[in-house]
């Protein structure tokens, strides 16, 4: 084991502050990485304060941090994929049961055995993982994904996580060329769901409910923008759309958007509203529409979005902070003060 540098709570309600903490060495399967950028996710905040203990009770000291991106500094023997210098990238997951059947289907966000980044049960030092809020991280080669030269690394690192997570559902829906794709809400998750449709080739409409997001969300790639509180401009778009990706996770009319599906088409959440939605089942039923939610891709879909950014020059809208200023950035974000993401320069972490 080695000490490594990070940010960690201690409590619900305690502040991130300044924490050593316990790597393992790299096994001969591991890679370690220098950790150059780290992004906040709104499931970091949701973590450090507990607020999932329902379904994922908080384990402190709790080191968040899954949207990772760095350099290769040490490879263990059997390690083939990567070598020191090589820039890398670690998502939401670092380790699976490799033999269920969502594994060998490639679907390892499935897995029943998952090991997530953080906070959760670490097979290899029996305590807790601990994620990207640190100088560096050791992961099994398999979990470590290779990052486009081309991009900037600060705004790459959003896309292990708000990236795939819109890039998943619109792979599966088949978003391609002459789709007619709808997003709604145009934060973390939907500027980048924007990009990303408006690179797949779609026509893209992007909904929100302030007029003042229009200018933005055109800059992103829309080809339009709905002002949802508009009803006659709700209307002009009924039943023509393939598929919706739904962002918002606050409370929402989500039969308003339903209506606005052609035959056959779908409406993906990827937001996650605390409160049930109201759903008509006819409007699912007259026009065999579907409604379904979907997390992040696996690791070989997660490879590709990358690579996929990496050919059509894709990366986050961030705002570059350093490590002491997390705590403010997640004021911050939960008034949504930050377009569209955070990105943690963890340099700073050498600075105390």
């Amino acid at each position: 084991m080695y000490n490594a540098k990070a940010y960690s709570a201690v409590s619900a309600t305690s502040r991130l502050a300044s924490a050593t903490i316990p790597r393992r060495d790299p096994a001969e399967h591991d890679v370690q990485i220098e950790i150059l950028f780290c992004g906040i996710c709104h499931s970091d905040l949701h973590q450090v304060r507990n607020e999932w203990s329902g379904f994922m009770p908080t384990v402190y000291p709790c080191v968040p941090g899954h949207e990772i991106v760095g350099r290769v500094t040490k490879v263990g023997s059997a390690v083939r994929k990567f070598k020191p210098g090589d820039l890398a990238a670690v998502g939401c997951l670092v380790e699976s049961d490799r033999t269920c059947p969502e594994c060998k289907a490639g679907f390892e966000q499935f897995c029943p055995n998952m090991t997530l980044t953080y906070n959760s049960p670490d097979k290899h030092t029996g305590a807790v993982t601990y994620g990207g809020y640190s100088d560096s991280i050791v992961v099994d080669e398999r979990f470590v994904l290779r990052v486009p030269s081309n991009l900037n690394l600060a705004g790459a690192a959003p896309l292990l996580c708000a990236g795939i997570t819109t890039y998943s559902p619109m792979r599966h829906w088949g978003v391609t060329k002459g789709k007619k794709v709808g997003v709604v809400g145009i934060g973390g998750l939907g500027h980048m769901a924007v990009k990303i449709a408006h690179a797949l080739g779609a026509h893209v409409v992007a909904f929100t409910t302030s007029a003042s997001k229009k200018e933005d969300a055109l800059r992103l790639g829309a080809d339009e923008v709905v002002v949802s509180r508009n009803a006659n401009e709700m209307q002009k778009h009924a039943g023509s759309f393939d598929f919706i990706l739904d962002a918002v996770a606050a409370d929402h009319d989500i039969n308003a958007y339903l209506n606005l599906l052609r035959r056959d088409g779908n409406i993906t959440l990827v937001g996650a509203p605390e409160k049930p939605l109201a759903v008509s089942a006819f409007n699912l039923i007259f026009g065999r529409r579907s409604l379904s939610g979907s997390p992040i891709g696996g690791l070989a879909e997660t490879q590709e979005m990358l690579d996929f950014c990496g050919t059509h020059n894709i990366t986050a809208d961030v705002e570059v902070i350093p490590i002491q200023k997390v705590n403010e950035a997640y004021e911050r974000l939960l008034k949504s003060e930050v377009k569209y993401r955070f990105s943690i320069d963890m340099a700073s972490l050498k600075s105390g």
